[in-house]
């Protein structure tokens, strides 16, 4: 037996023994089909999402996120953020996403991803940079989270417990009910409750390298984290940054190790006469 056939064997036991002890051995009412399309369902939430499904996701957390905190009314910043971030991700392995990139009417100081390639960085944020480098270096942040699709895993981690079976499989394929407002939901939740240290921390590596690739000082991002690390943490304006992510010191020391990889492209450009003509955020 292949090992395909045989984990959904042992989904579909598991999916059995779940029934209640009354019905385990009535054996004529034992509809072979439906335990099969079950351990299927089971299987889903525990195999990788498709790519359509992880682009459609995304675009309806994205639609949820601009409901709360609206696209700022800017169109000159708006493109100029979506052409910054566009050539970045065209240098990554994932270059057909249909990547989107703008910036939230918020004055709060955060960025954010959602699965698929939308990615979005606050009016407050971008107020606080000095160069296109440190504008790459987090958009190239964020990119690296839909890479690893860390925000997706976070979602079927979640659903895999309050959507498990059939109901993720109709979340998944219907676009509407009450299966797919628990997903999106959850989708929701991980920017308030933020993803693993790990993840943001290998976001962090990969945000180096992809700025760099991009043509940008490598330096971008460890610049933006010191300005953080001397704001007051207490802050209104910082506090979910800081609540979903690690310290601006740990981050800190993380790209030290890459101090060899720093070193080596920080002669390429900043860009900040071009960031300060192009990104101003007065309407």
């Amino acid at each position: 037996m292949s090992i395909a056939p045989l984990r959904l064997a042992l989904l579909a036991c598991l999916a059995f023994a779940a029934a209640g002890a009354h019905a385990q051995f009535n054996l004529r009412n034992l509809d072979i089909n439906k335990i099969v399309d079950t351990a299927r369902n089971v299987a889903k939430a525990t195999t990788e999402i498709a790519e359509q499904e992880e682009i459609d996701i995304g675009r309806d957390v994205a639609a949820r996120l601009l409901g709360v905190a609206p696209l700022m009314a800017n169109d000159g910043v708006q493109r100029y953020v979506n052409h910054v971030g566009r050539w970045l991700a065209s240098q990554t392995e994932r270059p057909d996403l249909p990547w989107q990139f703008g910036v939230l009417d918020a004055p709060q100081l955060n960025a954010f991803a959602t699965p698929g390639g939308y990615i979005f960085i606050t009016r407050g944020m971008l107020e606080r940079m000095r160069s296109e480098a440190e504008l790459a270096g987090v958009l190239a942040h964020e990119i690296g989270h839909v890479l690893r699709k860390h925000h997706l895993k976070a979602i079927q981690k979640g659903a895999q417990t309050a959507l498990a079976g059939e109901a993720l499989t109709q979340a998944l394929a219907w676009r509407d009910g009450a299966n797919r407002e628990k997903l999106i939901a959850l989708g929701c939740e991980v920017f308030t409750r933020g993803l693993d240290k790990g993840d943001e921390l290998e976001a962090d590596r990969l945000g180096v390298a992809i700025a760099a690739r991009g043509g940008y000082d490598a330096y971008g991002l460890p610049s933006v984290l010191p300005t953080l690390q001397a704001m007051n943490p207490q802050d209104a304006g910082l506090a979910l940054m800081f609540k979903t992510h690690p310290a601006p010191a740990e981050r800190l020391d993380t790209l030290e190790k890459l101090q060899s990889l720093l070193d080596a492209y920080a002669a390429q450009p900043q860009l900040a006469e071009r960031f300060l003509a192009s990104a101003r955020t007065r309407r």
